[in-house]
């Protein structure tokens, strides 16, 4: 297994670099200069002043060649640097490790609350096939599908001072346990849910014409206990493969929740980072969504033999 994690990895090393050279690339070829940014956004009583421009240019090396500066940024990360910003001088790392924890801890419980609600949804819908209740539960997943988060959140903090007058705004971070974090999760967990459910749905609805789910049905066993023995397990293999999807999706979605309900997470800081042309933020935040989306990848590599022993047998007879 560690073999086969470490080759993933080495596999994944090229994939990583042309990620950053794209995004390095459209950075260096884009339009606005960094500096010339700053002083343009700067107060009025601020002169423009080219000599000084040109100087803070060569100082942070933005006038060398492409190439030569590429070369130096990924020598940079592989003695752990990522710069700083161009735009407050901090050290990039420190403004990703604080904003960073708050991400992964609205991403995981996204995680949590789509396995918790779309899985046992998904199962319901199947195995009421064609009834009124699985055409609710396939609507309403395809109507959430179909709202994006940027729509969703102020809906939904509209509904809630409509609803509620004297309610607070849930505007802000106070952690997990706050109650604040419900809505923007609600909102991140839309179309994760929405894919589940239909993932699942479409699973169960296969696995009910295989013969170890008729034979337990003809002996008698009650429909709970085949739901959860015998169709669960296979139906969680197809499910688990879209984890990679799901956490695209949560990535993306992040950037505007997280901008809507003025979470301090990676989402507001790419959104921050990009109005003010802060590039060395900007590749900081992709590697790391880079690295996310295909550890989520691997994850499911793992995890998949462990759900269906067939898939390893058949790695191991090639």
């Amino acid at each position: 297994m560690l073999r086969y994690v470490l080759t993933r990895f080495a596999i994944w090393i090229p994939s990583v670099l042309l990620v950053m050279l794209a995004v390095y690339a459209l950075a260096f070829y884009g339009a606005g200069d960094p500096i010339k940014l700053i002083f343009l956004r700067a107060p009025g009583d601020v002169a423009y002043n080219p000599a000084k421009i040109e100087a803070i240019r060569e100082s942070a090396g933005l006038n060398r060649p492409f190439l030569e500066q590429f070369a130096s940024y990924v020598l940079n990360l592989l003695q752990g640097k990522f710069g700083n910003s161009l735009t407050s001088g901090r050290s990039v790392w420190a403004m990703v490790s604080a904003a960073a924890p708050v991400s992964f801890k609205l991403a995981l419980c996204s995680i949590a609350l789509t396995a918790i609600v779309a899985i046992p949804l998904g199962m319901i819908a199947a195995l009421k096939q064609n009834s009124r209740l699985d055409y609710i539960i396939l609507g309403t997943a395809l109507f959430l599908w179909a709202i994006p988060a940027y729509v969703a959140g102020p809906l939904l903090m509209v509904g809630l001072i409509v609803l509620f007058p004297g309610a607070n705004v849930p505007y802000g971070w106070g952690g997990i346990f706050d109650v604040r974090i419900l809505l923007p999760l609600l909102v991140l967990s839309f179309q994760p849910i929405a894919l589940i459910v239909r993932q699942t749905r479409a699973a169960v609805i296969e696995v009910l014409t295989e013969d170890f789910v008729r034979t337990a049905r003809a002996k008698g066993v009650p429909e709970v206990i085949v739901a959860i023995r015998h169709i669960l397990r296979p139906v969680l293999t197809p499910v688990v493969t879209q984890l990679g999807l799901i956490m695209i999706t949560i990535v993306n979605g992040a950037i505007f929740v997280e901008l809507v309900f003025g979470l301090p997470g990676l989402g507001r800081l790419t959104v921050q980072a990009l109005i003010n042309s802060d590039y060395p933020v900007i590749l900081a935040i992709t590697l790391i969504g880079s690295f996310l989306v295909m550890i989520s990848n691997l994850l499911v590599d793992v995890l998949y033999p462990m759900l269906d022993p067939r898939a390893h047998d058949s790695k191991r007879s090639r």
